[in-house]
């Protein structure tokens, strides 16, 4: 009798953006006779699933933007929803947990830890959190790392993997946790144009086949193009957005 209720709720939390800004700005200095404002009210929205592109030259703001929205930083103004929910109303502790929960971050340097093997760095994210790793997280992680194809390399350091791999490794850590949502800020740019390829058609894949959305900053024009949407950020404002 109930379940109408309970499908109604369902397709209104699939309805409901992963990410959505409404009017955020932000200032550096705010206060200060150095104030600098590098967004200016910027409009976003990004839904579960999606697979979008940011673009714009350098200094628009992309960097400050994908740091919002991952909660690294603070807007100064406006509004901003994670899963539908105010991110003003959270405390750190709340904020740190829906960070852990809800975004897995790529970077150009994917940020490896040297000294342990590619598998310990995809645990990382479960060792910094719960201070030890069962056997289920252990398996995940021997999963992602079979799904980006280096099972074989498991255990060996970041200096014995090239530039790709180790990128790869990078996309199995920020999936650890089956977050809906990663944040990837020129994760092929520093990369040889056949590694960018495969590492972008990696995340392609894990977008299709695990639903998972990306936010993708990128430089690459062949790149952005094979996106399901792109969105221009020029001079701290969303420029267009290109279907």
């Amino acid at each position: 009798m109930h379940a109408p209720a309970r499908l109604d709720a369902a397709a209104a939390s699939a309805a409901t953006p992963l990410v959505e800004l409404r009017g955020v700005r932000k200032t550096y200095g705010l206060g200060t006779a150095v104030a600098t404002e590098v967004l200016h009210g910027v409009d976003l929205s990004v839904a579960r699933g999606e697979f979008v592109a940011l673009i714009g030259p350098s200094g628009s703001g992309k960097s400050t933007l994908l740091n919002i929205i991952g909660l690294l930083e603070t807007m100064s103004s406006g509004e901003y929803r994670l899963l539908g929910q105010p991110v003003g109303e959270l405390g750190d502790a709340e904020l740190t947990r829906r960070r852990g929960d809800t975004l897995g971050f790529v970077f150009q340097f994917h940020h490896l830890l040297p000294a342990f093997s590619a598998l310990e760095n995809v645990l990382m994210p479960e060792l910094i959190r719960g201070g030890r790793v069962g056997d289920a997280a252990r398996a995940r992680a021997m999963a992602l790392l079979e799904k980006v194809g280096l099972a074989a390399a498991a255990h060996k350091r970041p200096a014995e993997l090239s530039g790709g791999m180790q990128q790869r490794v990078a996309i199995a850590r920020a999936l650890a946790h089956g977050c809906p949502l990663v944040l990837a800020d020129e994760p092929t740019g520093n990369l040889d144009t056949h590694s960018a390829d495969e590492v972008f058609a990696l995340m392609r894949r894990m977008n299709v086949e695990a639903r998972t959305a990306f936010l993708i900053v990128t430089h690459d024009p062949r790149l952005a193009a094979r996106c399901d949407r792109v969105i221009e950020l020029v001079d701290g404002l969303v420029a267009n957005r290109v279907p």
